[in-house]
């Protein structure tokens, strides 16, 4: 038996149809095909991947993200670079699968998203049920959680199958979503790489139910955010062992808080994009530069390296108009060079920091299950919420160790406080 679905409250029915709210907003602000929408889309799988490999200690610059997204190299160490290339190309497949008319649930399918992951170990048993135990230990070493036994996992991983084949409309896919993170989270079916096929898979049900967006529907950036409460939910429901018999009720609370902070920050981003990329069009337009220019200018805007090979893909140019055009730049005082001749990039001049500072929105968030959420601001990936209904916005940088006999990565770091994405 795996852990039953709960029956959402009255509240959380609420929560839903804000979340449904928003994201029908964000829905209608993209429809309309605009140059930053394609560059929302690839900044936010950046993100994704570098916050869900953050959470296991794969930790990649805020600024590489748009390489992270390309598939390019990263300022890492190897195993970090090759981690985030496994999960970029998996959650890449998520984003094809979703739409996929032909789609249908497996563990084949599940097994494959884990070899695209974990490939690059094969100590690892990328895409195989592991043969022994495994557990999740803290940062002093000590077993918080321990799987259930490995002979289980086929018939246990079975049944978590057919429960996503079953889904139904009688629930919400924000809810088959939660249930099937949670699930893969508790059986950890595999040897290492349970914690991303869980957040990964959470994203291909949202996909799977409907949603028009999937890119706009995971929580993976906010769960980076919080890590160490994340993990504390979790261990709450879990009991240190395998529990099918659990309640999920407070994860579900979890994760619906989790998607309405991430649904807002997305509608705050969406509209600061737009601000963002018209006040860049005045300043190229007023130069006299290529149209094109605006998709450095966007990335460096947003606090990403701009690096030509990046660059050069975006517009679809050769490397020397690539660096024609970077020079220029460079040289009208919009961006900043770093390095020199194959390492160099460039980064936001102050003028263009300035553009972005005038272009952004207040990010705080309130909890949509207190009494004083009726008034929301749009906000970023930033932390749940404190008790007294602020956001903590200060980010720590994940550590990890390994875990026991079937190692595990673990964050450490512990807080009472929710980050919002």
């Amino acid at each position: 038996m795996i852990i039953r679905t709960p029956t959402p409250s009255p509240k959380d029915q609420e929560v839903i149809a804000r979340i449904d709210t928003a994201r029908a907003d964000l829905a209608l602000s993209l429809r309309t095909p605009r140059r930053w929408t394609g560059l929302l889309r690839r900044s936010t799988l950046g993100r994704i991947i570098r916050a869900s490999n953050s959470i296991e200690g794969y930790v990649i610059p805020k600024d590489d993200v748009v390489a992270a997204a390309e598939g390019e190299t990263v300022d890492a160490a190897e195993d970090t670079q090759l981690a985030t290339e496994g999960y970029r190309r998996a959650m890449t497949h998520v984003l094809g699968l979703a739409t996929d008319p032909t789609f249908e649930w497996s563990a084949a399918v599940i097994k494959a998203l884990h070899y695209m992951m974990l490939e690059y170990n094969l100590d690892k048993l990328p895409g195989q049920w592991r043969k022994g135990p495994v557990y999740v230990v803290d940062e002093k070493d000590r077993a918080v959680y321990e799987g259930p036994e490995s002979t289980l996992v086929p018939s246990l991983m079975t049944e978590f199958v057919e429960s996503l084949q079953s889904g139904g409309a009688a629930v919400p896919g924000i809810v088959q979503g939660a249930m099937a993170h949670l699930n893969m989270a508790m059986i950890h079916p595999f040897k290492d790489g349970n914690g991303r096929m869980a957040r990964c898979l959470q994203t291909l049900v949202l996909g799977r139910s409907g949603m028009s967006e999937p890119i706009f529907s995971s929580i993976e950036e906010y769960l980076g955010r919080n890590t160490g409460p994340y993990y504390d939910i979790l261990a709450d429901v879990g009991r240190g062992s395998w529990h099918p018999e659990a309640d999920a009720q407070p994860w579900l609370k979890f994760c619906l808080r989790a998607h309405y902070y991430q649904a807002q920050t997305f509608l705050r981003r969406a509209r600061e994009a737009e601000r963002v990329m018209n006040a860049l069009e005045e300043e190229v337009v007023g130069l006299g530069l290529p149209e094109r220019t605006r998709l450095a200018l966007w990335d460096a805007a947003t606090g990403y390296k701009v690096r030509n090979n990046t660059y050069r893909t975006a517009a679809e140019i050769t490397h020397g108009l690539a660096s024609k055009d970077l020079m220029s730049l460079a040289g009208n005082g919009l961006l900043v060079p770093v390095g020199e001749r194959k390492g160099r990039y460039y980064v936001a001049s102050p003028r263009l920091q300035e553009i972005r500072r005038q272009a952004a929105e207040n990010r705080f968030i309130a909890n949509p299950y207190e009494e004083n959420a009726r008034s929301t601001v749009a906000t970023a990936t930033a932390t749940a919420m404190a008790p007294t209904g602020q956001l903590d916005l200060a980010i720590g940088a994940p550590t990890s160790s390994s875990t026991g006999p079937a190692p595990l990565s673990e964050q450490p770091g512990r807080g009472p406080q929710l980050k919002a994405p």
